[in-house]
């Protein structure tokens, strides 16, 4: 990680050293993840619930403490291949680089407010492409479904009177193609604000077993995607790697090149 984030300095400062500006002065920083409030994080079906308690407080102890307990994909979160692979790495075998992205946001909010089990298709992203270029490869591909405005209600969950979830997500043929050309290579991720990178409808978690290879990972219930513009912007990908972790409750933060 080093190197790419050393280039993007590079390439944001100029002579920053000369000038005395920071090094990173050429982007603004934008969070893309939310709070982490019990009161407000929609936990996955099936999920170990979240609870904080506070353990020590200043008056009393003179300090303050939090006891958090969670599973690894509450809130904001990345997953690691080995979530749905069993021959694939854990959190604690990835590379530093895997967790710095380029990053491309794909807009599907209209679609998504038409269709709650909407799917992106190759035709979406090779549109997409025709107006902002190629995605690049190994690149962060992020849906913005409009998603993130429901958190924290249960119109996240969108469930049904059958209960079940409704959510849009990418079409397994879509991942595929992403593999295929490179989009998606040993590296790269998939990006949601919603629970999953596939549609609610996908029972058997197709796109994520496919997603999931090599050193690819999720980025999961993403926050502020207005400020993510289409292109031009990296994600850094941070959160405590656990030993065998199967990915992080996460703070994800965009670079976004100043205008």
């Amino acid at each position: 990680m080093a190197t790419a984030v050393g280039g993007m300095i590079a390439a944001g400062s100029g002579s920053a050293g000369a000038s005395g500006r920071s090094p990173l002065s050429g982007y603004r920083l934008v969070n893309l993840a939310h709070v982490n409030d019990p009161d407000r994080t929609n936990v996955y079906p099936g999920d170990p619930a979240f609870t904080l308690t506070t353990v020590t407080t200043v008056p009393e102890h003179g300090f303050y403490l939090q006891y958090a307990q969670q599973g690894e994909h509450t809130g904001t979160h990345w997953g690691a291949p080995a979530h749905f692979n069993d021959d694939q790495p854990y959190a604690d075998e990835l590379d530093a680089e895997d967790l710095f992205l380029a990053a491309v946001k794909i807009d599907v909010r209209q679609q998504a407010a038409r269709d709650a089990d909407y799917e992106v298709s190759v035709a979406d992203l090779q549109r997409w492409e025709k107006q902002h270029g190629r995605i690049p490869n190994e690149a962060a591909v992020v849906l913005w479904t409009g998603w993130e405005d429901r958190w924290g209600t249960p119109a996240f969950f969108n469930y049904d009177a059958a209960g079940q979830m409704h959510q849009p997500g990418f079409s397994l043929e879509a991942v595929q193609w992403l593999v295929n050309t490179g989009r998606l290579g040993r590296r790269g991720a998939l990006g949601t604000d919603t629970f999953s990178p596939e549609s609610a409808l996908d029972a058997e978690y197709q796109v994520s077993k496919l997603l999931y290879r090599e050193h690819r990972i999720s980025l999961e219930i993403l926050a502020n995607l207005a400020e993510l513009p289409p292109t031009g912007a990296h994600i850094l990908v941070g959160g405590t790697v656990n030993r065998r972790g199967s990915g992080s409750p996460a703070s994800i933060y965009a670079f976004v090149p100043k205008r």
